[in-house]
């Protein structure tokens, strides 16, 4: 033997053949239903057996949630396959050797025939029958119930839980591992369940047999003892009945530790932690329902004919239990508000250094995690300079000037994590895999590419991150291959689009004024209202809702001022400047062929549009069914995604009265797609119907 080295104990070397071991102790237990045992064999197996029994209800009081032992199904069967193998060996020996006298059978069966019967078989026969009453009826029937209505509902749960998982992962809330952990997590739940429903038919059936070998027993011992070894009838009943209510004994009282086991198991829940802190855990939240029980005791005591002593008894070890845990919840919550202050301490002399600092929200901030530091640091790092491009992009497109992006570290995050915040709320997150590329195929088929599959972090399209070599082959085939920056400064660019509303604060809007020209400037301020700068400010957050251009601010300061003077209905004052940004609009939506390709409602919906407007003054209200509502979404929807399949996004245009109406109702199941209004067409516009919602 080599130096050093050391010879495992044999019993640890048998079990790297557990396997074999395993199927061998099944294949004895059906050895066991017609080979004779001899009763020092017998006596073994009914040890064994509830040995087994102990030890699964030892386990099912420690374990923290059921599906840590999941394998109890396959026990279940096993265990009731050796107590009824058991059966038919001690029934062939009671029937055999009965006559001989109560130990026949073996000892442990002579054991609880003694110690149960007590010399009067018909105390033993009661016994027995209340065992089988408790097991059969209230133990295995409730946990079965329990574990019927458990599988159904997480089957019927199963699709809904699927569907938030897989929102998780395209939102970058969890990755790819995490969601494959959380699926098996799942599908062991739900086959965990449904077996237990099967499993507990095998405690019913187990209960059932042993009924109806006891009654066999009897009988058949009885005809063999006077028939064959001509014993009386009553001495025949004493001696065959006595072994057969303790071997039936031994068979339940396993059983029913089995049973309880079960119950325990299914009956736990989504309750985490073993069962003693589970129960007392949640008890001890409630001290004064024990005094209470207390009382209630004491009060039973006080009944004529009660033993007063023993309630008292009892009523005091309540109240002493009450003080206990009400001294106990006392000291938790002391030890967790002392926590809690030394926390708030320690937090508010951090802040202390810093406190302006800390307080002030960042308008947009990029968190990553430590692995993607490298992507702004170093002479070759493109990161910040892609991203502070965007404001000269948003300041072209939009009209404005972006806040600054605040780029920092942060160890909470995963190492190759991002985190966009907008306002300091977090709005998204998303993953990159620093030195590889992001492959993707703008025709939606299926990538075979070698390297790791995931979500586009920005649109939720299928990807697959891989080397360089490989992205330069997927290029040559018409793949889209893209680097880590860019992957995260399109998904940035998208969310600033969504958020451009809460971007433009009232000091980005007094900037934008002070950009003006002076007399511009006065306009602006002469917009009547309670603050001249806040209209402002609604009117172009409803435009930059609609992703419309606020880069004319003359133009629109104009149409502030026009309409300011009639009305203070922020929605009209829009209305209107949309109107007076015709030109505009519609050279955005126009196609290189030189058309504004639009899709209309047909007479129907336009015409119950109009009818479900309300005009009161400046103030419109708009009436009408959900359902119909919903039917018009469903329509439209299906109508602008014939057109998204192919990439594009043509107008909805409708009568001016309902636009704003129509863009709230479509805002959330298609935030791309324009709504126009007659009176924003220009005259010069060339206008194609591509499409009718409804039609």
């Amino acid at each position: 033997m080599a130096a050093g080295k050391t010879e495992a104990p044999a019993f640890l070397r048998g079990l790297a053949h557990r396997d074999v071991a395993f199927a061998i102790g099944v294949t004895m237990v059906l050895a066991m239903l017609f080979i004779p045992l001899p009763p020092v064999v017998l006596d073994f197996g009914l040890a064994v057996s509830l040995s087994l029994s102990v030890l699964i209800l030892m386990v099912a009081l420690w374990i923290p949630k059921p599906l840590e032992f999941n394998s109890f199904p396959t026990l279940l069967l096993v265990v009731t396959l050796l107590r009824l193998s058991l059966n038919v060996a001690s029934t062939r020996l009671i029937l055999s050797e009965g006559h001989t006298g109560a130990g026949a059978a073996g000892g442990v069966i002579e054991g609880f025939a003694r110690f149960i019967v007590a010399g009067n078989f018909v105390i033993g026969i009661v016994i027995f029958a209340i065992l089988v009453v408790i097991n059969f009826i209230v133990i295995t029937k409730g946990s079965g119930r329990i574990a019927e209505v458990a599988a159904r509902f997480s089957l019927d749960a199963m699709p809904g839980k699927q569907m938030a998982i897989d929102a998780d992962l395209g939102s970058g809330l969890i990755d790819e591992a995490e969601a494959k952990r959380r699926r098996r997590e799942l599908e062991g739940e739900s086959g965990f369940f449904g077996a237990m429903d099967g499993a507990s038919k095998f405690v019913r059936g187990d209960a059932v047999a042993g009924i109806i070998i006891t009654f066999v027993n009897v009988i058949g011992g009885i005809l063999v003892g006077t028939m064959q070894h001509d014993l009386s009838l009553m001495q025949a009943a004493d001696s065959y009945t006595t072994l057969t209510i303790g071997d039936g004994l031994v068979s339940q009282v396993p059983a029913l530790i089995v049973s309880l086991a079960a119950g325990l198991i299914v009956t736990k829940g989504g309750t985490e932690g073993a069962a003693n802190e589970a129960v007392l855990s949640q008890l001890s939240n409630f001290p004064k329902a024990t005094f209470v029980a207390a009382g209630l005791l004491l009060g039973i005591g006080m009944l004529p004919g009660f033993p007063l002593f023993v309630f008292m008894l009892l009523a005091g070890a309540m109240a002493g239990l009450g003080v206990y845990m009400q001294r106990l919840t006392k000291r938790e919550k002391a030890a967790s508000a002392r926590a809690e202050t030394e926390r708030q301490r320690n937090e508010a002399a951090s802040r202390e250094d810093d406190l302006r600092t800390t307080m002030k929200v960042d308008d947009l901030r990029l968190d990553l995690g430590l692995a993607l530091v490298p992507l702004t640091s170093g002479s070759e790092a493109a990161l910040p300079g892609k991203i502070r491009s965007l404001r000269g992009l948003f300041a072209r497109e939009y009209g404005f000037i972006l806040p600054s992006v605040r780029i920092k570290d942060d160890s909470n995050l995963e190492t190759n994590q991002y985190a966009v915040s907008v306002q300091g709320v977090e709005v998204a997150r998303g993953q990159v895999r620093p030195n590889m590329m992001m492959v993707l195929n703008p025709a939606d088929a299926p990538i075979t590419l070698p390297g790791e599959k995931v979500k586009d972090p920005t649109f939720g399209l299928d990807a697959i991150w891989t080397d360089h070599a490989s992205a330069s082959t997927a290029e040559a085939q018409g793949y889209t291959a893209v680097d880590p920056e860019s992957v995260i400064t399109t998904h940035l660019t998208e969310i600033i689009k969504e958020h451009m509303p809460e971007l433009l604060t009232y000091a980005a809007v007094q900037e934008l004024i002070g950009n003006l020209d002076r007399d511009y400037q006065k306009l602006a301020g002469e917009i009547p209202g309670v603050s001249s700068a806040i209209t402002l400010q609604h009117v172009l957050q409803g435009l930059l809702a609609e992703r419309v251009s606020i880069r004319n601010l003359p133009l629109i300061v104009e149409a502030v001022a026009e309409v300011g003077r009639t009305t203070s209905n922020v929605v009209t004052i829009t209305e209107h400047v949309r109107k007076r940004l015709a030109n505009q609009i519609c050279r955005s939506l126009t196609d290189p062929s030189g058309f504004i390709p639009v899709i209309t409602m047909n007479n129907s919906w336009e015409k119950e549009f109009l009818q479900a407007v309300r005009m009161n003054g400046d103030d419109r209200t708009f009436l009408m069914s959900p359902q119909r509502v919903q039917e018009f979404v469903l329509a439209a929807r299906q109508t602008i995604q014939n057109f998204a399949q192919k990439d594009e996004w043509p107008a909805l245009m409708v009568a001016p009265e309902v636009r704003t109406f129509v863009r709230s109702m479509l805002e959330r199941v298609s935030p791309s797609t324009q709504v126009i209004s007659h009176n924003e067409v220009h005259r010069k516009a060339n206008l194609r119907t591509v499409a009718s919602v409804g039609s």
